[in-house]
C-alpha cells in the first residue's frame, strides 16, 4: 500500500438522524469535476440503507453493515479500504460513519499503517442537529462527545426546525468548545460546501474513550429485503410510514429504498418527520429500522400489504 499514491481521507460523522446521508448527497453532487471520489458507508444495521441511496453510476460507494464502526475498525475496515483504494484509486475516500461510532478509534486506525501509508488525514465532518446539542441529555453520552470533541468542522443541520433561542444556544455552545473548530457553520437540508473538506486539521490526541460496550444494547435492529422485480405502491408506502410511531413505540430511526412505478426512492424517517428523494439504485427493495423493541412480523406484514398486486 505504501506505494500508492496518497489519498486523502474524510471522516463524515454525526448522531442517528441528523441527517449525514443527505447531507453527504449533496457533497457529492456537487463534487469538483476534476476530482474522483469514493465513499465508504457503515451502518449500525443489518441491510444498509445509506449505501443504496448514494449509488451511483459514476462513484464507487463500499458498504461496511452490521454494528457501530469501532466494532468494525481493524479487519474488516482495513480491507474494505485497502481494496478500494486499490481499486479505484481515489483522490479523496469519504467514510460516512456509523451514528453509533465512536470516532477516535476509527481516525486511530486511519492513521495506523498499513492504511496511514496510503492515506492523508483530511478534516473530520461532524453534521449535528441544533435541537440534539443543545439538549444536556445528548452530552452525556460518551458516544455523542466524541463525535463533537473530535470535529474539524461543525455543521448545525436542520437549522429551519430550530427556533431563535435554540441557534442562539448552539452558537454560544459551539463557540466555547476547545480545541476550537476550524468551521462552525449552519445550514438545511444538508448544504454543505466541498471546500470545507480541505480545511485545517486540527491536532488529535490518541486515545479511545472509555465507549460502554452495551452503548447501543438498548436497541434493536431489524432489516428486510425484498427483489429487485418487487413494485411497491407510493400510497401505500406513504401511509406505513406515517403509521410508524404507532406501529413501532419508541421509534429511534426508519429508512428504507423501495421501487415505486418503476423508479426508486429513498425513503428516511427521523425525530419524527420523513421525507422522500430519488435515487439511482436499482439492487433490490430494503426496509430497515432501529428501536427500543418491535414485533418484526408486525412490521413485515404492514410492508408486505404495501406491495402491488398484480
Amino acid at each position: 500500500m505504501s506505494r500508492m499514491k496518497k489519498t486523502i481521507v474524510n471522516l463524515f460523522t454525526g448522531f442517528l438522524g441528523v441527517g449525514k446521508t443527505t447531507a453527504l448527497r449533496h457533497l457529492i453532487a456537487n463534487r469538483p469535476a476534476h476530482e474522483r471520489w469514493a465513499v465508504i458507508v457503515n451502518e449500525f444495521g443489518e441491510v444498509g440503507i445509506d449505501g443504496a441511496a448514494l449509488s451511483s453510476d459514476e462513484l464507487p460507494v463500499a458498504e461496511i453493515a452490521g454494528g457501530c464502526m469501532c466494532c468494525v475498525a481493524g479487519p474488516q475496515m482495513t480491507v474494505t479500504v485497502a481494496n478500494l483504494l486499490r481499486r479505484e484509486r481515489p483522490d479523496r475516500l469519504l467514510i460516512e460513519a456509523s451514528g453509533l461510532a465512536h470516532a477516535a478509534g476509527v481516525i486511530d486506525e486511519l492513521r495506523e499503517p498499513p492504511l496511514g501509508d496510503a492515506l492523508t488525514l483530511g478534516a473530520v465532518l461532524t453534521v449535528v442537529d441544533p435541537r440534539q446539542f443543545t439538549n444536556p441529555d445528548y452530552f452525556r453520552q460518551p458516544l455523542y462527545r466524541d463525535q463533537v470533541s473530535l470535529a474539524d468542522v461543525l455543521v448545525a443541520n436542520k437549522v429551519d426546525l430550530a427556533d431563535v433561542d435554540m441557534l442562539d444556544a448552539f452558537r454560544r455552545q459551539a463557540a466555547s468548545l476547545f480545541p476550537p473548530k476550524s468551521l462552525v457553520s449552519e445550514v438545511r437540508q444538508g448544504a454543505l460546501d466541498p471546500a470545507w473538506l480541505d480545511l485545517a486539521v486540527t491536532p488529535k490526541s490518541r486515545y479511545r474513550p472509555a465507549v460502554p460496550p452495551q452503548a447501543a444494547s438498548d436497541w434493536r435492529s431489524q432489516g428486510w429485503l425484498f427483489s429487485a422485480d418487487t413494485d411497491f405502491n407510493g400510497e401505500a408506502l406513504t401511509n406505513f410510514f406515517d403509521t410508524l410511531p404507532q406501529r413501532v413505540p419508541g421509534l429511534v430511526r426508519a429508512k428504507g429504498v423501495f421501487r415505486v412505478l418503476g423508479s426508486w426512492v429513498w425513503l428516511n424517517w427521523a425525530e419524527g418527520q420523513w421525507g422522500a428523494s430519488q435515487v439511482a439504485w436499482r439492487r433490490d427493495s430494503r426496509f430497515e429500522l432501529i428501536a427500543p423493541e418491535l414485533d418484526a412480523e408486525e412490521i413485515e406484514a404492514a410492508l408486505r400489504a404495501c406491495i402491488e398486486q398484480e
